[in-house]
């Protein structure tokens, strides 16, 4: 049953007609994510296909202050889409056009509806590619919504990074433009910067411009195991160190591993295993290769062993990018708790080991995984959502390792975003400074109606 005022269902309906739901099947799609956190369905859906509409829509809730939420392609971890206080979800699925494309200044503009792979499979005759990959096909609007970055982040960077500017609907409808496609600037706040990463709390993204990069000459990519995680993450921390520019560098502790098996249909090695990409011309290629080859051997490594074929680097890379659903299959009807956090690399190797201490006793499946090369680690659980018990064991853990992270300079966490989910450790790692970004909050959202109960 929708708890809108009905000037706003009547206004909704005679404006946007079938592109307007108040069916339960609808609303229940758009008031949950990837992750274990419980569903808060809004009261209604709006199927959103330009800028101006999505203006409109937010002026209408702007004047009887119903909360407005931004659904893009439903794969945030951190409670990011529950709809806690009811309100309208702004489906941005259908604002799915890639907008202009400049080979010559290795930038484009797309609609926040556009995802990666959608955007890749657009960019291929070019000779470009969009290098930030979360893992799932995300949408551009919410990637850049939530800071996200991915297995590329260690050569390529994060969201951050790659941003250049952004078309935002302010809380009370009003359109503004943030950056440019200069490459540098020094004219203002830096009003990109604050959007990227403010999970809908803002304001809602439409448009983003965005940096590309040429597609490399040659991509390899190799796998080794350890029989440790000690001695992989310090086989990691020397190639960060040595500044060798891997485009990929990924860690599988050994339950993970066996998860991959098992879902993925592979046959590797049950050990803690490092996963590399390699980008760039012939020879630099082959450099990297020879040159991860010793340090990783210097470090225990078994079975270093280097694929050039798409198709074996394709297999690669999928079972990876499926890790979060090979731990979740270990159990049935369980749901996926996945947390990250971000280190600094020198910390690495005692965070993961102190974290997989902490698993040990852990009565539900787990696994480590990790964006080494640039400190970020993420553990995913399998849970019963309808288990306490179990809910309280894995949140003390979360609990321990964000803490850890955060007594060593590191963050509560390095891409999933704060959601719900990391709310309650904001302030230990920012202390006053959360103020501020209320100050913020209440100066651009004062009545708080852009995805309340978020990140504050």
């Amino acid at each position: 049953m929708s708890n809108l005022p009905s000037d706003v269902v009547e206004a909704l309906s005679s404006r946007f007609g079938e592109r307007f739901s108040v069916a339960d099947a609808v609303r229940d799609l758009h008031g949950r994510g990837e992750s274990y956190h419980a569903a808060a369905s809004p009261d209604g859906v709006v199927f959103a296909e330009s800028t101006q509409e999505v203006s409109e829509i937010v002026s209408l809730c702007a004047r009887f202050g119903v909360p407005v939420i931004a659904f893009g392609a439903g794969t945030s971890l951190e409670g990011h889409l529950s709809a806690l206080h009811g309100g309208i979800s702004i489906d941005l699925s259908r604002m799915n056009r890639v907008l202009r494309v400049s080979a010559e200044d290795l930038d484009c503009t797309v609609e926040a509806g556009v995802t990666r792979e959608q955007l890749n499979t657009h960019l291929r005759d070019t000779g470009l590619f969009y290098p930030i990959d979360p893992g799932a096909n995300a949408s551009i609007g919410g990637m850049a919504s939530t800071r996200a970055s991915g297995t590329n982040a260690v050569r390529y960077g994060t969201m951050r990074e790659n941003v250049m500017g952004l078309t935002v609907v302010l809380a009370d409808g009003r359109v503004i433009r943030t950056g440019g496609r200069a490459r540098k600037s020094s004219a203002g706040y830096d009003l990109t910067r604050l959007f990227v990463g403010a999970e809908g709390t803002l304001g809602i993204v439409t448009e983003v411009t965005l940096r590309l990069y040429g597609i490399p000459e040659r991509i390899a990519a190799a796998l080794c195991s350890f029989e440790s995680v000690s001695y992989a993450t310090a086989a990691a921390i020397a190639i960060v160190q040595l500044g060798i520019p891997v485009a990929r560098m990924e860690l599988m502790d050994r339950g993970l591993i066996a998860a991959v098996n098992a879902y993925s249909g592979l046959s590797l090695p049950i050990e803690d295993t490092l996963a590399f990409e390699f980008h760039g011309p012939p020879a630099s290629v082959d450099e990297q290769i020879q040159l991860v080859k010793g340090i990783v051997e210097d470090n225990g490594a078994k079975g270093f062993e280097a694929a050039r074929s798409p198709e074996d680097r394709n297999r690669l890379w999928k079972a990876r990018h499926n890790a979060f659903y090979a731990v979740v299959s270990m159990r049935p009807n369980a749901r996926g708790w996945s947390s990250d956090v971000c280190v600094p690399v020198s910390e690495l190797s005692r965070c993961i080991v102190e974290t997989r201490t902490l698993l040990e006793g852990c009565r539900v499946p787990a696994a480590i995984l990790g964006h080494v090369g640039d400190g970020n680690y993420h553990v995913v659980f399998a849970v019963d959502p309808g288990n306490a018990d179990e809910l309280a064991e894995v949140a003390a853990i979360n609990g321990k390792m964000v803490h850890l992270a955060i007594s060593v300079g590191g963050t509560c966490t390095g891409e999933h975003g704060v959601g719900t989910g990391k709310m309650a450790y904001l302030r230990a790692e920012h202390g006053d400074a959360v103020d501020v970004m209320a100050v913020i909050k209440a100066a651009l959202d004062p009545t708080g109606i852009m995805n309340p109960g978020k990140i504050l």
